[in-house]
């Protein structure tokens, strides 16, 4: 069985409203035998799109490469926006190596809770997936049954929003939580049966998967 750990910590700015919340990096950022294109960051693989979306969202230009500078920029638009990245699973266990969300066993979670405790500013979690077995939403719901808490429901639609009550000394905290289309390719299939992409994708044949994401994401970034 191959031990699958989270190769980063997370990445809390001091004023960080929102955080952005998946499960574990492809099994490679782990080893460190980072491909071409890679960057050492969360949500670095080249084969992600997240980077991507935020980068024609707020046209950053972002560099996508290897390097130090593409680390940098990437922690200075967070700290500018006020955005953390706090993925829930700090390890799993896995018989086949990759980076299948349904290939993880023995999972351990993060204590997501104390994180948002430990930062009173946070409002609002962005899920990069929703509720499948062992994706964000999925865990973070085991995660809230630890403390007797649980997430209702605000809008059922895609992407799926919902809001969660948290104790914190003599108050309680409001937070909201978006359930996002994964930045990765095995969630296309899922964007192409929606009906509001079959929609925009008729009146524009030209439109993609890329462009539906990018369009969701704009709304909560």
């Amino acid at each position: 069985m191959f031990l699958h750990t989270h190769p980063y910590e997370p990445f809390i700015p001091e004023h960080a409203t929102k955080l952005i919340v998946g499960t574990l990096p492809p099994p490679r950022f782990t080893t460190g035998e980072l491909k071409p294109g890679d960057i050492n960051f969360c949500y670095g693989s080249r084969d992600g799109q997240l980077w991507a979306i935020l980068d024609r969202i707020f046209d950053l230009g972002l560099v996508f490469e290897t390097s130090d500078r593409a680390i940098a920029q990437r922690k200075q638009f967070l700290k500018d926006r006020g955005i953390g990245i706090c993925d829930i699973v700090a390890s799993a266990k896995r018989k086949k190596i990759d980076a299948s969300d349904l290939g993880m066993q023995q999972v351990k979670l993060r204590d997501l809770v104390g994180y948002i405790k430990k930062h009173p500013k946070v409002d609002t979690l962005i899920f990069t997936g929703g509720n499948s077995k062992n994706g964000p939403e999925y865990f973070f719901r085991r995660h809230l049954k630890e403390y007797d808490l649980t997430l209702k429901v605000v809008s059922d639609e895609v992407p799926r929003i919902h809001e969660v009550s948290i104790p914190n000394g003599s108050k309680e905290r409001l937070i909201k939580t978006i359930s996002l289309t994964a930045p990765s390719g095995s969630a296309n299939r899922a964007i192409g049966s929606l009906p509001l992409y079959k929609k925009l994708k008729q009146e524009n044949p030209a439109f993609n998967t890329f462009d539906f994401r990018v369009l969701q994401y704009r709304e909560f970034f």
